[in-house]
């Protein structure tokens, strides 16, 4: 390790340490996040409350009812058969059960589920509990614990009511639409009287177990959340990997979302849910057939008088951005809900690419009925069409530095003392001036690409028009391709190894291999040597990828795999049809320009001139 190496190092350290004590919270935050965590505990102490009272009404109600007693505000309500109603479209079917009068399972239709049947479904009443509570004065009316009686009911249309002693009655009423929305109100007619004159809070427990629809659960747990937007505000969710519980406080919330990779189920109220929601998920175990335990207490508008009903909708369906996007029209409340945010397509920078580019070509490619696979190499070219000028000049600023290292080698041979690395670097600018050459002319053109990269990271996993379409020897290109499985998992590897990660990492060493070839023939000294130091940094990259995308989409894979071999091809390419001789000649007859005509040392050139002229300063001074 070379001084100059050790002291980067230190200021490393230096700066890590001094961002560190910067970042350090003061005693004010300290104290403001205390008492924010002091609130949220309080809040949740209200709430588990709060739920330990209303379990004990249900018990109390269902032993009053056992007994006869017919003082319960629900006493009829509390008895009854329970049946199973179905509305169904062409795309989405709907059970609901008469005990509770909510939704007890959803199939959406179309598509195949991970054990190939040919609907999945997305939940049913061993995994999702849809549960409204209203705060009597005397009782709590609690939905799970009535039966219902069902009127109105068509293949689109259902009306539930739950009647009350006095004459009054719970009604909801549902609408089924076109696609995979779902309009459904609450209400409460003649039981004003039952409540306190400012009771106007309507309660609700959404409880759900997110299945597994896929083959790949690691992969899959990945794109599962717990998403909610804001009011007014952006989309967010909880953590994907960890149990977290979060409490929003104030803040309103136009809808909650139960996501799976492909599928989601969207709770949306059209008066907002709100204040002190509370969400949690937890992860669920590999081989358990669930990826999520997700649980959301929500708070919403109630007219008690039964005037207004309390309305929601449900979008139950598909993750598809554009389906999403039409269906979205079909609300009733005039939000902009931007239900196409669960569609995840990356920070604002990749989303933007992806939002305006890779939709747009995806679309257009795959309205000519090519199979995905073929769609994916399609735009690999296409991108590698848009994207060739700027690796064109990239690699022709390298060449022209690798003709130029004789001459480098002959023009810095006198500089080898290490504290001549400046006035070498100087020689080397003054040269590269002198011919025309810009040594970071090929940097940006490269660096340009980097964000296609990672906006297809984020686009490739999230298209369900990739899921069970195959492939050459690929069953579904939305999850791995295994080549050989067992039963034992394997830390870092898992219990199966994708041939497309394979290729991609394969790819990715030729590739490198390319790339620091073409960089080692450029470099002088002792960035040769420092090159050959990086080398195994370089192939133990590849290494690493393959620990991390073994498990990844295999369309993902192939995407990387093909564009790293055409990038290769274009590398080979480039190096093959260019004539080395003729560009150095072509060089040489600008240096002879320059030399007639002297330009203005100007740009990394003149930066590292003055600083020599600063170091000599102070050797000078030093010696005086």
């Amino acid at each position: 390790m070379n001084r100059d190496t050790l002291i980067g190092f230190i200021l490393i350290g230096v700066v890590l340490v001094a961002f560190s004590w910067w970042n350090q919270p003061t005693q004010e935050q300290i104290d403001a996040y205390q008492h924010q965590q002091d609130s949220i505990a309080a809040v949740q102490k209200d709430a588990e409350v709060k739920a330990k009272m209303a379990e004990a009404e249900r018990k109390a109600e269902a032993e009053a009812a056992a007994k006869g007693d017919t003082t319960a505000l629900f006493y009829q309500a509390l008895n009854g058969e329970q049946k199973d109603i179905v509305l169904k479209n062409d795309k989405l079917e709907l059970t609901f059960s008469t005990k509770g009068g909510t939704i007890s399972k959803a199939v959406i239709l179309g598509f195949e589920d991970k054990d190939s049947a040919k609907n999945v479904t997305l939940f049913d009443s061993n995994d999702q509990q849809m549960n409204f509570m209203l705060a009597g004065k005397n009782d709590n009316i609690v939905t799970q614990d009535l039966f219902f009686t069902s009127s109105d009911v068509t293949d689109r249309t259902l009306t539930m009511t739950a009647p009350a002693q006095n004459g009054g009655n719970i009604v909801f009423k549902y609408e089924l639409g076109d696609d995979y929305m779902l309009h459904f109100s609450l209400q409460a007619n003649g039981l004003a009287g039952q409540f306190a004159p400012n009771y106007k809070q309507l309660d609700i427990q959404w409880n759900s177990r997110a299945r597994q629809q896929e083959k790949g659960f690691m992969f899959e747990n990945r794109y599962a959340t717990l998403t909610y937007k804001e009011k007014d505000g952006g989309t967010d969710y909880l953590s994907e990997t960890s149990e977290k519980t979060e409490t929003l406080g104030e803040e309103r919330l136009d809808w909650v979302a139960f996501k799976n990779q492909f599928f989601s189920a969207v709770l949306i109220s059209k008066d907002d849910f709100g204040p002190y929601s509370a969400l949690h998920s937890t992860p669920q175990e590999k081989g358990s057939g669930y990826l999520k335990n997700y649980e959301a207490s929500l708070h919403t508008q109630f007219d008690p008088k039964g005037i207004n009903a309390s309305e929601f909708e449900m979008y139950i369906g598909p993750n598809d951005f554009r389906l999403i996007k039409d269906v979205e029209e079909q609300s009733r409340f005039g939000k902009d809900l931007d239900l196409e945010q669960l569609v995840y397509l990356g920070w604002p920078l990749f989303r933007i690419i992806n939002r305006w580019f890779t939709i747009y070509v995806f679309d257009w490619l795959t309205s000519f009925g090519f199979n995905m696979g073929v769609v994916l190499i399609l735009i690999t070219l296409l991108l590698k069409a848009i994207t060739y000028p700027m690796v064109k000049k990239s690699y022709m600023s390298s060449a022209k530095m690798r003709v130029l290292k004789p001459k480098l080698d002959e023009a810095t041979k006198q500089y080898n003392k290490p504290e001549d690395q400046m006035q070498k670097q100087q020689a080397m600018m003054q040269l590269y001036s002198q011919y025309g050459v810009s040594p970071l002319s090929g940097c940006l053109p490269m660096l340009i690409q980097m964000p296609i990269w990672i906006a297809m990271f984020n686009f490739v996993p999230n298209a369900i028009q990739l899921r069970r379409e195959s492939f050459l020897w690929i069953d579904d290109l939305s999850t791995y391709d295994p080549i050989v499985e067992w039963n034992t998992n394997i830390w870092g590897i898992g219990d199966h190894l994708s041939l497309t990660c394979i290729l991609f990492c394969v790819a990715n060493i030729l590739y490198s291999y390319m790339t620091m070839r073409q960089q080692r023939d450029q470099m002088v000294g002792a960035q040769a040597e420092q090159m050959k130091m990086m080398q195994w940094m370089m192939y133990l990259m590849p290494l690493m990828f393959f620990f991390m995308f073994n498990d990844y989409s295999a369309g993902l894979n192939f995407y990387y795999f093909v564009s790293l071999f055409f990038s290769a091809t274009i590398m080979w390419v480039l190096r093959k049809t260019t004539d080395d001789a003729k560009l150095l000649a072509i060089l040489e007859a600008r240096y002879q320009e320059n030399k007639k005509n002297p330009k203005k040392v100007s740009g990394l050139a003149a930066r590292l001139e003055a600083m020599q002229k600063q170091v000599e300063e102070m050797q000078q001074q030093r010696k005086k």
